[in-house]
């Protein structure tokens, strides 16, 4: 999966999400996704199989936010996607925050 793949997937439940940051940070919820790591198995001077490990983070002030359900939906509908999915109070911004922490298989 290419980073313009995750991109189209992260976009198609919030078409607000921001790559690293948002423009929509301090309001009520924004998206926010990043790469964090290319890795693979290394074979013959190749790497046939690439995959990227990427995070998607939703803070909301809502409690059963509907975009972090739509993401976790999208994100099990997906081929080639494995994630965990943790979800953070934050006391003193009063977010909720929803982390995909994902994994996509394939080049």
């Amino acid at each position: 999966m290419t980073l313009e793949q995750i991109k189209t997937l992260v976009i198609s439940v919030d078409p607000n999400a921001g790559h690293y940051e948002s423009a929509y940070r301090g309001s009520d919820a924004y998206t926010v996704w990043s790469e964090v790591q290319r890795s693979g198995m290394f074979a013959d001077n190749r790497r046939p199989d690439k995959s990227w490990r990427f995070q998607i983070d939703r803070f909301t002030k809502t409690e059963n936010d509907p975009i972090a359900e739509a993401l976790e939906n999208a994100l099990e509908a997906a081929p080639g996607i494995v994630y965990d999915y943790v979800v953070d109070y934050e006391p003193d911004t009063g977010y909720i925050h929803h982390i995909f922490d994902c994994q996509a298989v394939g080049a």
